[in-house]
């Protein structure tokens, strides 16, 4: 196949370009940075773009980064990598461990780490970028290769959409995404329809009364109602959603309280939810103000509760013809290491990007776990208690063939849009 002939050619280059990008990985991993804070990593992306003769646009959104590189008359392919860490202390024994530490939105002192694979992302799309541009006579088109910040915090593609990205890049034709998983390094999956769920967080303050821990009948004691809402909170899943209907409801902080002898007046409880439609998602947010406000009221609470809230994330829905295109494509050039990736009920904001552009678009996720590793766990039926998942401040993808897959995925899939027919 034409498409084919041309990922063998331009991919000839990986060789040479596996070692700077291997450099760059265990920096950018060494250096991680928190949302809204890429300085240095957008700064090193922009030197590389620059370097491989894109035409290189900085502070889109704040840190964002767009290189693009036109050659000739063709489809517009845009190409989207994240580059922001976490709030997590490395745990990995790595000799390029993070020891990094940064101040937080909130003005605290925390650990720094690239805990979700977003230094992977970075590398490979900077080598596919550089693949791309050093053997342009068997693609033509344009590429826009899009560096995004604050994935992590959901508002980071919606910043460079509010930036002007529309007019910045013009029409494109399809945006194509990736994210490394606990999954055996080399494999690439990718589905038709849901892939990422939608997501929420809910900060819930609920009122009580204070007073001495010895005099109980004074108060409403809000720990009390804190912990009778998390209870029934577990029923909105199990009990008001279709058990078809994947869904996930999470109580992931309750704060309240300042000494052990004294009842508070308030308890703060942080939530987070996740759904594959718009519909579920309406339902679990409708039970979870029902049961919240009749906890309240049954426990004779004097002010009603607060609800807020924050981080929102899309749900990321594969376009069902780009998914074939791109499928295809996979199932070509990598063989049995191409599969059907399993719904994840991760979330992430790409699609926030595609929907502003009017664009098509398919995300897929590589494996990062050494594939020996992963088999002897999976033997073990211990995948869940071996295999560190994203987050986890034990996650370190193996360099290798990670890259080496996230960059040859990455271009193929813009090849079976670009390639020269």
């Amino acid at each position: 196949m034409v498409a084919d002939s041309a990922s063998t050619l331009v991919l000839a280059g990986l060789r040479d370009a596996r070692g700077w990008q291997e450099d760059f990985y265990r920096n950018l991993h060494r250096h991680p940075e928190l949302s809204h804070r890429e300085h240095d990593t957008a700064i090193a992306v922009a030197e590389r773009l620059g370097g491989c003769g894109y035409h290189v646009h900085e502070g889109v959104g704040g840190t964002g980064v767009v290189g693009i590189l036109r050659n000739g008359d063709g489809p517009a392919v845009l190409l989207r990598a994240d580059m922001d860490a976490l709030p997590v202390r490395e745990a990995t024994g790595l000799p390029y461990a993070s020891t990094a530490t940064s101040t937080d939105a909130d003005g605290n002192d925390v650990p720094v780490m690239h805990a979700c694979g977003h230094d992977v992302h970075v590398t490979c799309l900077l080598g596919a970028a550089a693949l791309l541009a050093g053997a342009r006579a068997q693609w033509t088109g344009t590429v826009i290769a899009l560096f995004q910040p604050a994935e992590e915090v959901g508002d980071g593609a919606r910043g460079m959409v509010d930036d002007g990205l529309a007019r910045l890049v013009g029409p494109v034709d399809v945006a194509l995404a990736q994210h490394v998983l606990p999954l055996p390094a080399g494999r690439v999956g990718v589905r038709p329809g849901p892939v990422l769920a939608t997501a929420d967080s809910m900060r819930i303050t609920v009122h009580g009364r204070g007073g001495h821990a010895s005099a109980p009948q004074a108060t409403v004691d809000p720990v009390v109602l804190a912990a009778m809402i998390v209870i029934r909170l577990q029923t909105v899943v199990s009990r008001e959603v279709a058990p078809t209907d994947p869904a996930v409801l999470t109580v992931g902080r309750i704060e309240a309280g300042t000494k052990s002898n004294i009842i508070g007046d308030r308890a703060v409880l942080d939530l987070n939810l996740r759904a594959y439609s718009e519909q579920t998602r309406t339902r679990i947010l409708d039970a979870i103000r029902r049961i919240v406000t009749a906890e309240c009221r049954a426990s004779g609470a004097p002010a009603d509760p607060e609800f807020e809230l924050f981080d929102h994330y899309p749900a990321t829905v594969n376009d069902p013809t780009a998914t074939e295109r791109v499928r295809a494509a996979f199932d070509d050039y990598f063989g049995d290491r191409s599969c059907e990736l399993p719904l994840q009920p991760a979330s992430e904001d790409f699609s926030d990007l595609p929907a502003a552009l009017d664009a098509p678009y398919c995300y897929w996720g590589i494996g990062g776990v050494d594939p020996d590793t992963y088999r002897k766990a999976e033997r073990a039926g211990r995948v869940g208690e071996d295999i560190p998942v994203n987050h986890s401040p034990t996650f370190a993808p193996v360099i290798q063939p990670t890259i080496d897959t996230g960059t040859q995925a990455l271009t193929v899939a813009a090849l079976a849009w670009l390639a020269r027919s």
